[in-house]
This record gives structure tokens, C-alpha cells and sequence, in this order.
């Protein structure tokens, strides 16, 4: 597609330069994960929940913590476990003598952003609860209903390593999440990194406070506000509509992406197109964010999965077998 045509008519410059000072904080402490890092500010911006998936040790807790750090916003942390309930979670009617009334007493997912640790070690009952509190923003108790504070965001993290007594996500949690976020390990370069950081800041235990506010929340919401404006010619509406359909006709693919992929792939260009300082779409923003939206999203046939094929490598083929617009 011809870019050279558009005129930018929306100034992404604040949002850029906001963008590139939470990265600066970020990475006086992070080494690499640059794409973490990348994702979990376009998660921000478009509204949307994040899942991080790595072994332990590779910084996906304290990425979490040290961006909300620069947020000047609420941020809780929930350590998810076999024994947590529900109410745990959402909070839970409590009887005031004085009153003689049930009072709501809200849990620690009345926050802006919330981390929770290994979400995948609670069981379906406790999982169940977030359904409604992360598509809907909101939690129903007792026949009432509560509207969470916006912005809001859950970071998720879990390990694909260890597996006993830990609870498989259901699907239709999982495509709850905008992304799915596989942190690597470092490399040598970055491991080293890594340590004279920590040595430089080795009378410093809480990292936190190596962060400053970039952003207030009143000035989040008007950038989330600002990446709907950015404009997506119909071409690439029909590119991102025919990935996601590819996905449900592949041989490979036993269950493809549902209709609420194509939407997060189309909000995630636009935010990717505002973060580069574009007021438009092309391509590349699109490719850029297909295999994180989609990898959560698509289940393999049993005969693949035993071959060994991940679903990115099934993404990758079909992002080849689609024509991209010009």
C-alpha cells in the first residue's frame, strides 16, 4: 500500500514522546525484552488484558510492577493459588452490625492495573470469576452490579514449564487476553547487562523507586481515546479479516480465532501506527501484531501438535498464503 498519499491530520507527538519516556525508565533497569515491553504498552493503550508467559526469572513480575511504577494510577498484585476463591478476588458482602445492612466490600480487582502471578495455579471456579470483570469491566454480586474505574488492565503471568498443580486456562479466557506475550531468555550481551544494573543498584531493594510518573491517568485515557482515531483504509480491514478467516479453514487448526481476534488485531495496528507517530495503518502494523494475538487464540490439530508445529509456525504460514495489500 502507497503511504506517500496521507496527510497526517491527528499530532501523535505527545503520545510518542510519552511512549518513549516509559520506555527509558523501563529499560534502566530491564535489559532487552524490548518486545515485552513494546506489548505491554500497546496493551495499555488499546485498553486491552495481558497474558505473559516465560520461565521464572526473566523479569515478567518486575516489568509488570516497574510500568505501573510510571503510571500514575492504582495498581494491586494477586498471587494466584489453588486455595484462592472468588470472593478473594471480586470481594465479597460483609454484614455491618451498626447498619444491620450487607455491605460490598470490593477486592483487589477494583484497581487500574492488576498484576496477577501465576494465574494459571487457580481453579476453574476462581478463573471462572474474571470473565465478566475483564471483557465487561465490571462485577455482579448479589444482584448488583459494580463498574470498575477506567483505565483498567490485568497483566497475567504464568510458567510453561512447571505443570503440577496448576489449572489449564479455558479458552474463552483466554481470548479474554489482547496478547500472549513469550518471554525468551537473554542473551549474553543482555545477561550482563542485567548484572552490573543490579550491581549499580545494589542498595536499592525495591526498583520501584528507580521509577518516575510519566503518565497521569486522566492523559492515558485521552491517548486510548486518540489511537481509535487513527484511520485503517477498508484493504486492510479485508487483510485482517482474511487472516483470521485463514485460520478457521486451515488443515492444521482445529479450533480457530473468533471475530473478537480480528478486532484486537485492528485496535493493536492502530495503536502500533500511533506509537510510530502515524495517524494511519499500513501493512506492516498489521503483521507486526498477527502472531501475538492470534497465538493464544488457535488450537492445533492433535496430529500437529504431536509432530511438534507451534501455532506460530502456523501463523507464519498463513500470514504468507494471504495477500497483503499495496
Amino acid at each position: 500500500m502507497d503511504t506517500t498519499t496521507f496527510e497526517t491530520r491527528t499530532d501523535f507527538t505527545a503520545l510518542h514522546e510519552s511512549v518513549k519516556a516509559i520506555k527509558d525508565q523501563l529499560q534502566q533497569v530491564i535489559a532487552g525484552q524490548y518486545e515485552m515491553i513494546d506489548l505491554l504498552i500497546t496493551g495499555l493503550l488499546t485498553q486491552g488484558h495481558v497474558l505473559i508467559e516465560g520461565v521464572p526469572g526473566v523479569a515478567k513480575t518486575l516489568t509488570a510492577k516497574l510500568l505501573s511504577s510510571c503510571l500514575d494510577t492504582d495498581f494491586s498484585r494477586i498471587q494466584f493459588t489453588p486455595d484462592l476463591m472468588p470472593a478473594d478476588v471480586l470481594g465479597t458482602s460483609v454484614f455491618n452490625p451498626q447498619s444491620r445492612e450487607f455491605e460490598y466490600k470490593k477486592g483487589p480487582i477494583f484497581s487500574n492495573l492488576v498484576l496477577i502471578d501465576e494465574i494459571n495455579r487457580a481453579p476453574a471456579k476462581t478463573q471462572a470469576a474474571l470473565f465478566e470483570v475483564m471483557e465487561e469491566r465490571q462485577v455482579t454480586n448479589d444482584g448488583k452490579t459494580w463498574l470498575l474505574d477506567r483505565p483498567f488492565m490485568v497483566i497475567a503471568t504464568q510458567n510453561p514449564i512447571e505443570q503440577e498443580g496448576t489449572y489449564r486456562l479455558p479458552e474463552a479466557q483466554l481470548d479474554r487476553f489482547l496478547f500472549k506475550i513469550e518471554v525468551k531468555y537473554p542473551d549474553l550481551d543482555q545477561e550482563l547487562t542485567i548484572l552490573k544494573n543490579m550491581h549499580q543498584f545494589r542498595e536499592e531493594t525495591d526498583l520501584t523507586k528507580q521509577m518516575t510518573k510519566v503518565l497521569s491517568v486522566t492523559r492515558l485515557i485521552e491517548y486510548q481515546q486518540l489511537v481509535r482515531q487513527v484511520r485503517i483504509e477498508e484493504p486492510l480491514l479485508r487483510f485482517i479479516a482474511s487472516i483470521v478467516h485463514e485460520t478457521r479453514m486451515n488443515a492444521s487448526v482445529y479450533l480457530g480465532a473468533s471475530p473478537r481476534a480480528s478486532l484486537a488485531v485492528m485496535n493493536c495496528a492502530k495503536a502500533n501506527a500511533a506509537i510510530k507517530g502515524r495517524d494511519f495503518v499500513v501493512p506492516d502494523d498489521v503483521i507486526e501484531m498477527v502472531p501475538h494475538v492470534l497465538r493464544h487464540r488457535i488450537i492445533l490439530t492433535p496430529e500437529k501438535e504431536m509432530e511438534g508445529v507451534r501455532t506460530d509456525d502456523v501463523i507464519a504460514q498463513i500470514l504468507k498464503k494471504v495477500e497483503v495489500p499495496r
